[in-house]
């Protein structure tokens, strides 16, 4: 037997007053919005008629912290996969916007020589492809039921955009993954496909000040 269905969950809101892009930087928690985000994305989840039966984390923090109210909604332990982590970022620690940001200083415009790879970080291709390898594992790992995994804005969307034939180069700023956002996939005829996406932080998502990374 297999999972019914995958769950990707986004974190939540980060704690982020520098507005700094954080990529894989330690220590960039849920601010306390972020953790209501992620109550709400738990609350989602339970009242869903399948049971969960297991929950994966990325190993970066936010996410971590955003699968513990899910771990307790349904008194699971919270297993890490390294393949669902935020890929890592040129930018990592600076500002992106402003007249101080980083896209204006020429310093780092050979970062940007190749936005469809890109060339300030892992390719979109690897993101794609290591996501879709840990989703199929993470299938395939349980008895039925189904199976939660809390990662991050980029990954999820390489992973949508894979499973729809779409271009992997894309405009961030049109990204249908929003905080604490849940997009749900399955296998009918054995192929997955997403047959789901909810955003249960939608009502908080207007006192929201940090977005996350591009």
């Amino acid at each position: 037997m297999v999972a019914n269905q995958v769950h990707l969950v986004r974190h939540g809101e980060v704690f982020n007053p520098e507005r700094v892009l954080y990529g894989r930087l330690p220590e960039f928690r849920l601010s306390d919005l972020g953790v209501q985000m992620a109550e709400a994305a738990a609350a989602d989840l339970l009242q869903r008629a399948c049971p969960v039966a297991r929950i994966i984390s990325s190993p970066l923090q936010r996410a971590r912290e955003s699968a513990v109210p899910i771990a307790a909604a349904f008194g699971l332990p919270v297993d890490i996969d390294e393949r669902i982590i935020e890929p890592a970022n040129f930018f990592e620690g600076k500002r992106m916007r402003g007249s101080n940001g980083a896209l204006r200083d020429p310093r780092n415009w050979p970062a940007l020589a190749n936005p469809l790879r890109p060339s300030w970080g892992e390719s979109f291709d690897s993101i794609a492809k290591r996501m879709l390898a840990a989703i199929e594992d993470a299938r395939r790992s349980v008895d039925g039921g189904d199976v939660v995994l809390v990662s991050h804005q980029l990954p999820i969307w390489m992973m949508h955009r894979a499973l729809a034939g779409q271009r992997l180069a894309h405009d961030p700023r049109k990204r249908r993954c929003d905080l604490s956002s849940i997009t749900t996939l399955s296998w009918p005829g054995g192929h997955p496909a997403e047959t789901g996406y909810a955003n249960p932080a939608l009502s908080l998502q207007a006192g929201a000040t940090d977005v996350g990374a591009v």
